[in-house]
């Protein structure tokens, strides 16, 4: 049992504001042929999380993996209001956060990207409610 609400403080990639339940991805996962942005579904067969979806999600993963592509999978998602809600990366992902740069750009939203050392990456368990505001602080409800 959580002994309460925590703040992390993390590296912004891109800002903004989210919240939404915790989805934890132990592997990394690629949005070109990973997600499908018409629903938000994980549709990697190989993934372990395959058919979940991370739509208003807090979706944390160590990295995006594969292709440059990733960025447009993750703007159209934003597009189509089926993203996650904030991203939580463990190792810089130059391409997660350039889709969602550009999807504030085109859209004025997009996900916050966040970057957490490792030990406060591991605090972010599956099914906690989390948010991110602009500052980059990550709260924790347990």
């Amino acid at each position: 049992m959580s002994a309460g609400p925590a703040e992390l403080s993390g590296r912004i990639l891109v800002g903004g504001v989210g919240a939404g339940p915790v989805l934890r991805l132990e592997e990394p996962l690629s949005f070109w042929g990973g997600v499908d942005p018409a629903t938000g579904r994980i549709i990697d067969r190989r993934h372990a999380r395959c058919g979940e979806s991370v739509a208003g999600r807090v979706l944390v993963m160590p990295y995006g993996r594969g292709s440059s592509s990733s960025s447009s999978v993750l703007l159209e998602g934003v597009r189509l209001g089926t993203a996650p809600a904030v991203v939580v990366l463990r190792e810089l992902d130059g391409i997660l956060a350039l889709g969602a740069a550009v999807a504030r750009e085109l859209y004025e939203q997009s996900p916050p990207v966040v970057l957490l050392e490792a030990a406060d990456w591991e605090a972010l368990r599956e099914g906690d409610e989390a948010s991110v505001d602009v500052s980059g602080r990550l709260r924790i409800a347990g």
